[in-house]
């Protein structure tokens, strides 16, 4: 994922807002057996409300796939995610190269190590979205804030999970519908995609998900080491 091309300036402005779309839908995971016949919709979305209200923080291992359509070039990474309420994240890429997003309630990091390069931007920047801000404190509402139905042509996918369409609500072009995955035993989220207004397409897959943990919030604060160049971005 290219941060700071020339075409992509702002520090996470669009892809930071996604990311944290992205981190919050992956807690929406009661874990109760369902069969392969999808349930009505309403009631899947009312059990994904109570889970989220009731999940303070979360852990979860992931595997990113970006697809630039306009060169035909799919690029994979793989890390660890972490959330905490209200407003704090951390995405921890491991391969193929080291590199960290931190988000908290005062600012927003991206910090690349082998570059020894580190960009700081506001967080009020990214929240400027009703939706987001609800949802990153805890308090949003599924049916308040999106249209949830089950993904077209295919409801269920080969292993009988179920597939969900979420479109926003609120009008921006930083919000875009995602379709998610839901295991059909334990209702964990196994992966989310979405694509761009370029057509860029990304999947994410988690897999060891932990949810209230206890995290600490100094996990979520970013200090830049020694040497490394800081870029303040608008």
């Amino acid at each position: 994922m290219k941060f700071f091309s020339k075409r992509n300036e702002k520090l996470i402005s669009t892809t930071a807002i996604i990311w944290i779309f992205c981190t919050l839908f992956i807690i929406l995971a009661p874990k109760t057996a369902i069969t392969l016949t999808p349930a009505p919709i309403d009631e899947v979305v009312a059990r994904l409300q109570q889970k989220y209200e009731k999940t303070r923080d979360f852990k979860a291992g992931f595997i990113q796939q970006t697809t630039i359509i306009s060169i035909k070039k799919t690029d994979t990474e793989e890390g660890t995610v972490f959330f905490k309420t209200p407003q704090n994240m951390l995405w921890n890429y491991s391969r193929p190269k080291a590199k960290k997003l931190v988000i908290n309630s005062r600012k927003a990091w991206l910090y690349l190590p082998q570059e020894k390069v580190a960009y700081v931007q506001e967080a009020d920047y990214i929240f400027k979205s009703k939706t987001l801000i609800k949802f990153i404190s805890g308090l949003g509402k599924l049916k308040d804030d999106f249209t949830i139905q089950y993904a077209k042509p295919q409801t269920l996918d080969k292993q009988g999970n179920y597939l969900l369409l979420l479109i926003p609500r609120e009008k921006t072009p930083a919000l875009q519908p995602f379709q998610v995955t839901v295991d059909k035993n334990t209702f964990l989220i196994l992966q989310i995609s979405f694509a761009d207004a370029l057509g860029n397409t990304t999947l994410l897959k988690f897999s060891n998900i932990s949810t209230n943990l206890g995290l600490a919030e100094k996990m979520f604060q970013f200090q830049p080491p020694k040497g490394v160049s800081i870029f303040n971005m608008p």
